[in-house]
């Protein structure tokens, strides 16, 4: 900060800036000449939680950025937010019976319309934010827009692992954040904050998940295995088909065929219109079946202690039983579990999602 005595110092405006009718009403409103009088040091937390909810959040909490396992997120929200100083955790729940239809048009517009909310809850916090006096930016809380790095990481800052830092819940085995009431049916914002904020949250001291296995049960091409281990790349060649890595093996499909009875032998067209439809009205996912059955949360529980077997029959068989395309890598387990677990559902083989393949030689198969 520039010294006291410094004539290009914060207290020392040029007399023609300082005459500024723009410059005369801020400092006015300030309650005196120095740029910096008046300007708010420390958001208050329990304001920042009314704004919060008030913008249609339904929980929130705040985390320092220098907390040790927030390191990895520290060098890419600082170059969103240069001085980023705390991060805000948002949470935003969805109608529980959408994300569990059979129906995948219901669920995935659940999702959908979640995530509206949640990035105009976001917006709007950063506004009441700003006007407050604060540097504060909501990076998109659905879809990644840092396509540049693709490959490599194409968001701004990991929701979930701030979920957690801020006490908004817990990794289950299927890998989704589930809040201690709310369950697993909500979608995460983060905003950047270049103030401390007066209270923050730590994480919890237990995992809501019960480890009941249900989603290892629903999981159509076997990502979530019994002992918690989960394979990423098969939930995201199945899940994720009509996402980027998906759309790229649809895309080189269609270069790949010979003419156009052949690219209708190698894709259905159902399968081309589901395509459509998500390049058209947004990305659909395939399956989230770990979601939808998931029992976990204060708000979730009821039915499940109830009756367990008729949580099962009315929520996890119909997903099981659903006839519908399985997406998976040739010869991979996940192809061997589809067959055997689900031999009523289409089996397709497909490339491997999500890789970058760039070819130099145009005869390379």
């Amino acid at each position: 900060m520039p010294a006291q005595d410094d004539p290009e110092g914060p207290a020392a405006l040029p007399a023609r800036l300082a005459a500024h009718p723009s410059v005369r009403a801020a400092l006015a409103r300030r309650g005196g000449s120095d740029p910096a009088c008046g300007l708010p040091e420390v958001v208050d937390a329990d304001w920042l939680r009314e704004v919060a909810l008030r913008a249609g959040a339904d929980d929130m909490a705040a985390v320092p950025i220098d907390r040790p396992e927030l390191a990895d997120e520290r060098p890419h929200v600082e170059r969103a937010l240069p001085g980023t100083r705390s991060l805000v955790s948002i949470v935003v729940r969805m109608n529980r019976d959408n994300v569990r239809s059979p129906e995948r048009s219901v669920a995935n517009q659940e999702f959908h319309h979640s995530g509206e909310i949640v990035n105009a809850a976001a917006r709007r916090i950063v506004r009441a934010l700003q006007d407050a006096g604060f540097r504060a930016v909501n990076p998109s809380a659905t879809f990644p827009m840092e396509m540049d790095r693709y490959p490599g990481r194409i968001w701004v800052v990991a929701h979930k692992t701030v979920a957690v830092a801020a006490g908004l819940g817990a990794i289950g085995i299927h890998r989704n954040v589930i809040h201690p009431r709310f369950g697993n049916f909500v979608l995460l914002a983060t905003l950047l904050l270049d103030a401390p904020v007066s209270a923050y949250g730590s994480p919890i001291d237990y995992n809501p998940c019960l480890e009941c296995k249900l989603c290892v049960a629903a999981c159509p091409v076997g990502a979530i295995a019994k002992d918690g281990a989960f394979d990423f790349v098969t939930c995201f060649t199945h899940n994720y088909r009509e996402f980027m890595g998906g759309f790229t093996d649809w895309a080189e499909t269609v270069a790949d065929s010979a003419d156009g009875a052949d690219f209708r032998h190698r894709v259905s067209d159902a399968e081309n219109a589901s395509m459509w439809q998500s390049l058209s009205f947004r990305a659909n996912y395939k399956a989230a079946y770990c979601m939808a059955v998931c029992p976990a949360g204060e708000d979730v529980l009821d039915p499940y202690l109830a009756d367990r077997r008729a949580f099962m029959a009315q929520v996890l068989r119909p997903l099981q039983d659903k006839v519908e395309p399985l997406y998976v890598t040739a010869g991979s387990p996940a192809a061997e579990y589809a067959r055997r677990r689900f031999p009523h559902k289409e089996i397709h083989q497909v490339g491997d999602a999500g890789r970058s393949r760039r070819r130099s030689d145009p005869d390379e198969q």
